[in-house]
């Protein structure tokens, strides 16, 4: 999937996501129950290409507390498995490491490596917060300094911001519902 896919034109720039964001609708928690799609806005974010990199699927909602936030193919792309996130990012500073590693492939070594990675539980959990004076549906990691902010861009597509504690500026993301492929 491609921003392109969602928006009907991709921002550029921080300013520039930021106007399509605050310009659409909140979101209510129970809209985000699924299986979700994603895709990277660049906007020149220092973290700009690391999902892509990495392979990176999309998110799982299962209810507010059983979230999975980094969906990944399995080799064959029948299916999808959930990685626990503390440990690819945990104790990383993302947003300053990041330009240094996303002009590699991690996919290929990411899914050699599944079992390492992979877990069942969930690692996010869904909740209401106050972002940019609106109140909408947030993820929030368990066990990092990371909230993913979502504004609604159609019935079945968001805009997200992440949030990231250090960054001065939000990373963004688009999700589309997906429920084509299963979790493992």
């Amino acid at each position: 999937m491609h921003a392109s896919d969602v928006l009907p034109s991709v921002p550029t720039t921080t300013d520039d996501a930021l106007a399509i964001f605050d310009a659409a609708e909140p979101v209510e928690t129970d809209t985000m129950i699924g299986t979700w799609h994603g895709a990277e806005l660049p906007t020149d974010h220092p973290m700009d290409g690391l999902l892509a990199a990495s392979g990176w699927w999309g998110k799982q909602f299962i209810d507010a507390e059983t979230v999975h936030p980094l969906l990944f193919p399995t080799r064959d792309g029948s299916a999808l498995w959930a990685m626990n996130p503390i440990l690819a990012f945990g104790g990383t500073d993302l947003a300053r490491v990041a330009p240094a590693v996303k002009e590699a492939s991690f996919v290929t070594p990411i899914a050699a490596t599944r079992r390492l990675w992979q877990t069942g539980k969930s690692r996010a959990r869904l909740r209401t917060t106050r972002y940019r004076g609106v109140d909408t549906a947030t993820m929030q990691y368990d066990q990092l300094p990371i909230n993913d902010v979502f504004r609604r861009i159609s019935d079945d597509a968001v805009i997200g911001a992440m949030d990231l504690k250090g960054s001065p500026k939000p990373y963004f993301f688009v999700l589309r519902r997906d429920e084509s492929l299963r979790l493992v």
